[in-house]
C-alpha cells in the first residue's frame, strides 16, 4: 500500500494546489460587491448590492491538497449569483444574526446549511451583516473518502437537496472548528506539511457526513468484544510498522476495510478514547523509550541520539508541536528525558 494519502494525490480543478513552501492561507479584505465576488478563488460569480452605504467584505481562504476552507462577511444585503467549478461540491455554514439568507428562494435556517454541486448556477440572497463559512471539495476525493472511509455510496450521504437541517448545536460546533482552523492557519508560521494538510482535509470530510447524517444514528459495531479488540490490535501493529510517518484514519479505514464509525466505536469500546488520540500517544510512548535508552545508556548514546532525530525516526516532523503533545503527555520536555533527568519509568501505556 503506498505511504501517501489517498485524498493527496490528483491535481485539483477546484482549489489552488498547495505546496510544502506555502502557507496555504490568504486573507482579502474588499470594499466593492464586485471587488468581493472576484476574491473568492474557484467560483464563478456576480454580486449584486441591495442595501445602501459603503460595502466592506473580507475573506480567509484555506487551501488545502483537494478542499477549499473559507470564511466570509459582507456589510450589506446582496444578491448573488454563484458557480463553483465543476466536479466539485460545496457546502455552506451562515452563522445567522441579523437574518437568514436564501437559496433558490429557499430560506437557510439557524439550524441548516447550503449545498450546492459544481457546475450548477444558484442564487444566494443575504442580509446585512452576513457571515458566511464554506467547505469547496473536489468531487472524487469526496467520493472516494465516502466509499472508503465511510463505508458509503456518496447518495447515501450527500443531500439532494440545497437546504439541509443539521440542527443548530451542530451547525454551532462546525463553525467553531472551521473559525478555529483558520484562525491556526493565519497564525502559523511554518508551512503546513503534507500530513498536516491531509489531516485537516479529513477531519472537515467527517464532520460534514457526521452532519449530513441523522443526529442520533448509531455505528454499525464490530459484532463481539473479541473483534473490536482485533480491530484495535491490527491498527496498533500498522502504526508501528510505519513507525516513521503518522497514519490517519483514513489509512486505518483502508487498511483494515472498516467504516470511520466503526473504527471509532472499536476504539471508543475497547480503549475509551479517539482513534487519533491513542494512535498519536502511541507514537509519543515509542519516542520516549528511544530517548530514554540513549538517557540509560549514558553520554556515547546522547552524543548520537538528538530530540529531532528520535521526533522523525517516529514520524513528527513539527518539532515544536512534538515537543508540546510530548510534554502535555509525560510532563517533561523531551530534552529532560534525553538528559535522564526526569526519574521516571518507562510508561506502560502501549506495551
Amino acid at each position: 500500500m503506498s505511504t501517501d494519502s489517498p485524498y493527496a494525490d490528483a491535481a485539483v480543478p477546484t482549489v489552488r494546489a498547495a505546496t510544502d513552501d506555502d502557507l496555504c492561507l490568504r486573507n482579502s479584505v474588499a470594499h466593492d460587491a464586485d471587488e468581493q465576488a472576484r476574491s473568492l478563488h474557484g467560483w464563478d460569480q456576480i454580486y449584486d448590492q441591495l442595501s445602501a452605504g459603503r460595502f466592506t467584505g473580507t475573506l480567509t481562504e484555506l487551501f488545502l491538497d483537494h478542499m477549499t476552507v473559507f470564511r466570509e462577511t459582507t456589510s450589506h444585503a446582496l444578491r448573488q449569483t454563484c458557480e463553483v467549478q465543476s466536479d466539485a461540491y460545496w457546502f455552506g455554514i451562515p452563522l445567522c444574526r441579523e437574518g437568514n439568507g436564501r437559496i433558490d428562494a429557499q430560506l437557510i435556517g439557524d439550524d441548516a446549511l447550503a449545498f450546492r454541486p459544481g457546475g450548477v448556477e444558484f442564487e444566494l440572497v443575504t442580509p446585512a451583516g452576513y457571515e458566511f463559512f464554506g467547505v469547496v471539495v473536489q468531487g472524487d476525493v469526496l467520493r472516494r473518502y465516502a466509499a472508503e472511509v465511510e463505508h458509503l455510496g456518496l447518495t447515501d450521504q450527500v443531500p439532494h437537496t440545497e437546504v439541509v437541517s443539521i440542527g443548530a448545536a451542530r451547525k454551532l460546533r462546525l463553525c467553531t472548528s472551521l473559525r478555529q482552523m483558520l484562525d491556526d492557519g493565519a497564525q502559523a508560521d511554518v508551512p503546513l506539511s503534507g500530513f498536516a494538510r491531509s489531516n485537516l482535509q479529513s477531519s472537515v470530510l467527517a464532520a460534514l457526513f457526521d452532519l449530513c447524517s441523522p443526529e442520533h444514528a448509531q455505528p454499525l459495531a464490530a459484532t463481539t468484544p473479541q473483534r473490536r479488540q482485533s480491530i484495535v490490535a491490527a491498527a496498533r501493529a500498522h502504526v508501528l510498522e510505519n513507525r516513521d510517518r503518522p497514519v490517519g484514519v483514513p489509512e486505518l479505514c483502508e487498511r483494515l476495510h472498516v467504516s470511520r464509525r466503526t473504527l471509532q466505536y472499536c476504539f471508543q469500546d475497547v480503549l475509551g478514547m479517539a482513534p487519533a488520540t491513542y494512535l498519536r500517544a502511541i507514537r509519543l510512548n515509542g519516542a520516549r523509550r528511544d530517548l530514554c535508552n540513549a538517557a540509560r545508556e549514558g553520554r556515547a548514546a546522547q552524543d548520537a541520539c538528538s530530540v529531532q532525530e528520535v521526533a522523525a525516526a517516529w514520524g513528527f516532523w513539527h518539532l515544536s508541536q512534538f515537543a508540546t503533545d510530548y510534554r502535555r503527555l509525560f510532563g517533561v520536555r523531551p530534552s529532560e528525558t534525553l538528559k535522564g533527568m526526569t526519574g521516571m519509568p518507562t510508561p506502560a501505556f502501549a506495551h
